[in-house]
């Protein structure tokens, strides 16, 4: 939460701006961050985490907007000055180069407003359950599913994410048949830092060319990595939505004995742990930690998560109003990417992004990658709402 000094100069901006230009958009906002205020003060609202969570996620949204506002109101400002001097004959050649710094300042902060602003994915801020899963290609494939896993964890510690391994199956020669992963952020994080808003158009088949370590012949083979990103569902998501369909009469679990390595409790006691969700028939299993309780937690937290990612396709399927956005379509099973060892490059076949940095974005630098696709989709979400608004106006 914001500190007294900080709030109140938004207040103090937002009054400020009254008798010039004012944002009518914004005017929502401003009102909704006072209640969130409230809300944030009233003591009772933490003894229910999961809506303190969803109103301090949504509190962050909105004071990240207002922030961003007042950084407009305030360059403006400067600027307005600085002109004003100029024009009296009073400025010099620094005071002209600050004007046109302001200027280029300026232009910044209202395109970064207009990104805020712009029609966005309610599940951004979400933390994510990332799934790497080896393909064609057999060994060569579940040895670059292993890379994959290294890059993403590269890319989630840069940007001071948690990653914890939940369920993993190993191949013969140290790859991974398939591995599945939590990427969480910090408490706070607005959806635009959103660990989801990132990490979202990395699903879909990601194909490999190169000379396996298998290969006597030198002759470069194609493998393909299957990738799953799913906005990881909370407690909020089971007592809201998912209540009946996790609830004890749907679940069967079983426990067993775990088959693979693994320290002095695995292999030898009754840890791993099978969740079967009878009506959907959706299984999950979890062996990797040493206790049963540990086990069954990681399968409970995958198993709701796909389940609320099942309930919003069947709802998104439901719905043509919400298949409008063009970004929430796209076939997981496509072929997105291509990474290409000889000729040391990387391809987005979406965006057409190409690059001749492979060995730097398998060490984790996949910013450029993922702003393509970001900027895609924020193209194709404005473009989306235009349509609309237009519609609706006939």
């Amino acid at each position: 939460m914001k500190d007294d000094d900080t709030t109140d100069g938004h207040g103090a901006r937002a009054g400020r701006d009254a008798g010039g230009d004012r944002d009518a958009r914004l005017d929502p906002l401003r009102s909704e961050h006072a209640r969130l205020q409230e809300s944030m003060a009233d003591p009772a609202l933490h003894d229910d985490p999961a809506r303190a969570r969803r109103v301090g996620r949504r509190y962050a949204e909105v004071d990240t907007v207002l922030a961003a506002a007042a950084d407009i109101e305030s360059t403006t400002a400067d600027l307005e000055t600085a002109r004003e001097l100029i024009e009296l004959g009073e400025g010099d050649d620094e005071l002209t180069a600050e004007a046109e710094q302001l200027t280029l300042r300026l232009e910044r902060e209202r395109e970064h407003l207009e990104d805020l602003l712009a029609p966005r994915d309610p599940d951004d801020a979400r933390d994510v359950l990332l799934e790497i899963k080896a393909g064609a290609g057999g060994e060569e494939s579940a040895l670059f599913a292993a890379e994959m896993l290294r890059m993403y964890r590269s890319y989630a510690e840069h940007k001071g994410w948690r990653v914890e391994v939940l369920t993993s199956a190993e191949s013969e020669l140290g790859g991974f048949k398939d591995v599945t992963a939590a990427i969480t952020a910090r408490a706070g994080t607005t959806p635009a830092d959103g660990v989801y808003a990132h990490l979202k158009h990395e699903a879909g088949v990601h194909r490999v060319q190169r000379v396996p370590v298998t290969e006597s012949a030198g002759r470069i083979h194609t493998s393909a990595v299957g990738v799953l990103v799913l906005p990881e569902a909370d407690e909020a998501d089971e007592g809201e939505v998912l209540a009946e369909a996790m609830s004890a009469a749907n679940l069967r679990i079983d426990v067993y004995r775990s088959s693979g390595p693994g320290g002095q409790s695995v292999n030898t006691t009754d840890s791993a742990v099978r969740i079967t969700h009878v009506p959907s028939g959706l299984v999950v299993s979890c062996q990797d930690q040493k206790s049963q309780l540990q086990n069954r937690e990681q399968a409970m937290r995958i198993l709701r998560t796909r389940l609320l990612d099942a309930r919003r396709a069947e709802q998104e399927a439901q719905s043509s109003a919400a298949r409008r956005s063009q970004v929430r379509t796209v076939d997981r099973s496509e072929r997105i990417r291509t990474y290409n060892f000889p000729e040391s490059r990387v391809a987005d076949h979406r965006t057409g992004y190409k690059a001749g940095n492979l060995a730097s974005v398998l060490s984790g630098d996949l910013d450029d990658l993922i702003a393509s696709s970001r900027d895609a989709e924020r193209a194709a979400r404005l473009e989306d709402a235009q349509r609309i608004a237009a519609e609706d106006a006939r």
